[in-house]
C-alpha cells in the first residue's frame, strides 16, 4: 500500500487536508506513509515554513513523523535554536556570533558576561 506519486489531496474537493510526504521539500524532515495534516487557516503546502520552527540548516537537526499520523491545523515543531541561556545577563545568543565577534566561548557557556566583551 503506498500513496500515489505526487497525489497531495487524499480526498477530491478537500484543499485542507494534505498528505504532508508528499510536499515535504526540506531533506531534514522525513515523513511517513499517509501521515496527513489539516490546516483550515494557511495553504497546508506551507506545512515547513508555518509549522516547523526555529529549524535552521547550520544545527542539522532532523525532524521525523511516522506514518499514519494526524497533524491538526496550529501544531508547531520547535527546535532547539528556540532555546537560549537562561542563567546570564541577556537572552541575546552571544553564543552563536562568538568566532564571527571573536568572543571567549568559555564565558558565553558559563554565563560571565564580563568575560564576554
Amino acid at each position: 500500500m503506498t500513496i500515489p506519486n505526487k497525489k497531495n489531496y487524499p480526498r477530491p474537493g478537500d484543499n485542507q487536508t494534505i498528505y504532508l510526504k508528499n510536499v515535504i521539500t526540506n531533506p531534514n524532515i522525513t515523513v511517513g506513509e499517509y501521515t496527513m495534516y489539516n490546516d483550515f487557516i494557511n495553504p497546508p503546502t506551507m506545512f515547513e515554513k508555518n509549522n516547523v520552527l526555529y529549524h535552521y540548516p547550520i544545527n542539522n537537526d532532523k525532524l521525523t513523523i511516522g506514518k499514519f499520523c494526524s497533524i491538526a491545523c496550529g501544531v508547531k515543531f520547535i527546535f532547539n535554536s528556540a532555546n537560549h541561556t537562561l542563567n546570564s545577563l541577556s537572552t541575546y545568543p552571544f553564543n552563536i556570533f562568538f568566532e564571527e565577534w571573536d568572543l571567549n566561548i568559555n564565558a558565553i557557556q558559563s554565563g560571565n558576561i564580563e568575560g564576554i566583551i
